[in-house]
């Protein structure tokens, strides 16, 4: 299987780097460039056409639904798996009607990330296991 391509979008960079540090022990799995708010991970999917983009909902400026939406328009070829605080259904929703592929809370982040990289990239959905029970 050829290497993953992973956009980081959380406007919180030690948060980034925690994800950084849990993605790296996969070698199939690619940090290309990481974002801090809604307008940049568009620019930055719309120019660097990453495989995944790992999305904060609660961004400053462009909201991740809002930025999701867009990357559709200029990244049609990038999944979006949101990695959030936010357990609301009407958010969950919303990020899903916007174009994501799965969902994770980030209380649930070393459970759940890597499954829920897996699926979403095996075209399924993916909600965090917190959230179904």
């Amino acid at each position: 299987m050829s290497v993953v391509r992973i956009l980081v979008v959380d406007d919180f960079v030690p948060w980034q780097h925690l994800v950084l540090r849990l993605l790296e022990s996969e070698t199939d799995l690619q940090i290309i460039s990481t974002a801090v708010d809604g307008t940049e991970a568009v620019q930055k999917a719309e120019e660097l056409q990453p495989d995944l983009i790992l999305m904060d909902l609660s961004l400053p400026g462009m909201n991740g639904i809002e930025a999701t939406r867009q990357i559709g328009i200029v990244s049609p070829g990038s999944k979006v798996l949101f990695l959030t605080q936010q357990s609301d259904p009407d958010l969950i929703q919303a990020a899903f009607d916007a174009g994501a592929s799965g969902y994770v809370l980030k209380s649930d982040f070393n459970t759940d990330l890597i499954p829920a990289v897996q699926a979403v990239l095996l075209g399924q959905k993916f909600v965090s296991r917190s959230l179904t029970n």
